[in-house]
């Protein structure tokens, strides 16, 4: 009996763990990482090493697992149709262990984040603990109603942005210094980059949405017209950037972010074209290189988003570490 009892209790931790979703949590890594890089002013101390594990915790298993939780709690009857495997319509947590789950992942945060910014002191104390109960009221609210931000395109890209984009750069970049003019441009960048990618994510779940009322530009104007929009957004981050970076003096870097442009042209073309099997060549990418990171899909329109997202962000993603690392050398 005592064996069924502990398996019963770690199959209860493991679907507690899995509704915070981990897989999500990298997301912010990113641009956490570059606000710190960027701020120049991080030391190799043991006091420095651990604000940034408390920063990755706070914006990683705290905040991204809260709007991860509060999402499958409100999207029950949705992922009955999308995600039938998710712990609460598969049973294997109830309703009421979901609430219990992002409660206390709530409080665990609201404290960290008070006493991190408590430490920190003034304004960025102020910017830092006002960007993280932003950051949680958001993603509450994109996914419970009455507003329901994720029911409308509109309103979700720019909330996602905020959260997963925005306000992690400024809060990794307030916690070791002032906010950097440089950072505000870079953050700006990853907002917009959310934001396109955040519409083109929402292929995986295109028949639950249009079943359930949620207005996801796929449902409104159709997967080929997405990644248009989607494309735009994206080419226009890469053009704001090579413009920064060559106005910031980082001459050699506007070159790469130039080249990383002309490679992401090159794959958009055959996606646009062909929305369903576009850029098939950088499939094993997906299924042995990063399937564990970013996922698998068995909607064909989301697997072409998969193929081009790995491209995509690691063109990105290595420009933005560079930009933070010559902002925050600046600065040493």
């Amino acid at each position: 009996m005592s064996a069924v009892a502990g398996t019963r209790f770690i199959d209860k931790v493991k679907a507690h763990l899995e509704l915070l979703d981990p897989v999500t949590w990298i997301s912010v890594f990113p641009c956490l990482a570059g606000g710190v890089m960027a701020s120049g002013a991080m030391q190799p101390t043991v006091h420095d090493y651990l604000l940034l594990f408390a920063l990755f915790l706070l914006y990683g298993p705290l905040g991204t697992g809260f709007s991860q939780s509060v999402n499958d709690y409100y999207d029950l009857e949705l992922d009955r149709v999308n995600e039938p495997t998710r712990p609460i319509p598969s049973g294997r947590l109830s309703e009421k262990e979901a609430i219990w789950n992002w409660s206390i992942v709530l409080v665990i945060a609201v404290i960290l984040s008070t006493w991190l910014g408590l430490h920190i002191g003034g304004q960025r104390g102020i910017v830092f603990v006002g960007s993280l109960l932003t950051g949680l009221f958001v993603g509450f609210i994109y996914s419970a109603p009455p507003l329901k931000l994720k029911k409308n395109i509109f309103l979700s890209a720019p909330a996602v942005g905020l959260s997963y984009g925005l306000i992690t750069y400024l809060s990794a970049n307030a916690l070791f210094s002032d906010i950097r003019p440089e950072v505000l441009g870079l953050a700006g960048m990853n907002f917009f980059m959310a934001v396109a990618l955040i519409i083109m994510n929402d292929f995986k779940s295109t028949e639950g949405d249009a079943k359930g009322g949620m207005k996801s530009l796929t449902v409104m104007i159709g997967a080929k017209n997405t990644f248009l929009v989607a494309f735009i957004i994206i080419d226009l981050v890469f053009t704001v950037f090579v413009f920064l970076a060559w106005n910031w003096g980082f001459t050699t870097l506007s070159y790469f972010v130039l080249g990383s442009l002309a490679v992401n042209i090159f794959i958009q073309i055959p996606l646009y074209r062909d929305p369903k099997t576009g850029v098939s060549f950088m499939q094993h990418a997906v299924d042995d290189g990063f399937g564990n990171a970013i996922g698998h899909s068995e909607v064909q329109e989301h697997n072409a988003f998969l193929r081009f997202q790995v491209a995509n962000n690691l063109l990105f993603l290595t420009n933005q570490m560079f930009a933070a690392a010559l902002v925050g050398a600046k600065y040493m």
